[in-house]
């Protein structure tokens, strides 16, 4: 994967893919880049005006680009499902790629639609939804893959089994980097159940290293801390790589040959550059605790994964 670019993703033609968060910044680049090589491309985007306005910019930059606008907000469990259902229409059974690509930073507490802290809700458990619903399909498709962008971040906090939620303290860093840690525990635990049912359908991960996205800023915005959305405007001007360069990570996890299940990929560099195997935390692999959150995971949801199908596939 050395120097791994744009120019290097092989023909999409004929795969139908889901990107969520397609709208701005890195997944609006995945989304563009997987139609320009030919993808069918569905941009799955909470606001119905910027995923429009994002269709626009894409079709007027790949003009053979087959792409359309599906609502889906991860953080309200009936949308995730009316999102899926809806999917029914998208290339029949077919689902080549889904790119859990959406997701909040360091937002001051709130929770989800269903009660949920909000990073913890709307990173793994929307996603963790979503994959499960969309599994029949994943299942049913030579070849598919499921991408989760985690972050390097995660690497700053393990999850806490007893307090998922956070409802016994609350530390906007802390959970998001527990939510980013819960990317990559799912990641390895749904690798772990797709091999033991036989599939080849591949679980990676991937990070944009410090990418100049408007992710960052999103939390002081909100609570009006200008000093620390000024202090954020500059890293990203001064240290940080474009959302082109941050995408590539996923680009290259979704489609380079070969990609091992389980894998994490991320500029080589930790912040920046061509993709390659990245580090990650031993606790994102252990797993028990992989096991424990899948669980949990079903609880919140109410989703039940049908690793069966791939018997059939």
């Amino acid at each position: 994967m050395t120097r791994w670019n744009t120019s290097h993703i092989p023909d999409q033609t004929g795969r139908s893919v889901v990107v969520t968060g397609a709208n701005s910044g890195l997944g609006y680049v995945t989304a563009r880049e997987l139609a320009r090589c030919g993808a069918r491309v569905v941009l799955a985007c909470r606001n119905e005006a910027r995923g429009g306005a994002a269709l626009d910019r894409l079709r007027s930059e790949v003009p053979t680009a087959e792409a359309e606008f599906r609502p889906l907000d991860l953080a309200d469990l009936s949308s995730v499902r009316d999102f899926a259902a809806g999917l029914d229409t998208f290339d029949g059974d077919r689902l080549d790629l889904l790119i859990n690509n959406a997701g909040v930073m360091a937002l001051p507490y709130r929770t989800t639609a269903d009660g949920f802290e909000m990073q913890f809700g709307t990173n793994h458990l929307g996603h963790f939804a979503l994959t499960g619903l969309l599994l029949p399909k994943l299942l049913a498709t030579p070849g598919a893959r499921v991408v989760t962008v985690s972050s390097m971040l995660h690497a700053l906090s393990d999850i806490d089994l007893d307090d998922l939620n956070s409802e016994r303290s609350y530390r906007r860093w802390i959970a998001y980097a527990r939510s980013k840690s819960a990317n990559l525990l799912f990641t390895h635990e749904l690798s772990r159940r797709l091999a033991a049912a036989g599939s080849q359908v591949v679980a990676a991960a991937a990070h944009p290293g410090y990418a100049a996205t408007n992710l960052q800023s999103a939390g002081a915005r909100m609570e009006g801390r200008t000093t620390a959305e000024r202090a954020i405007a500059v890293g990203n001007r001064l240290i940080a790589q474009s959302p082109d360069g941050g995408a590539l990570g996923t680009l290259c996890a979704a489609t380079a040959p070969h990609m091992r299940p389980d894998s994490f990929v991320g500029p080589r560099s930790g912040l920046r550059g061509a993709p390659a195997p990245s580090f990650r935390a031993p606790w994102t692999k252990r797993d028990a605790t992989g096991e424990q959150l899948w669980t949990a995971s079903e609880e919140f949801t109410g989703v039940r994964f049908d690793f069966s199908l791939a018997a059939a596939a």
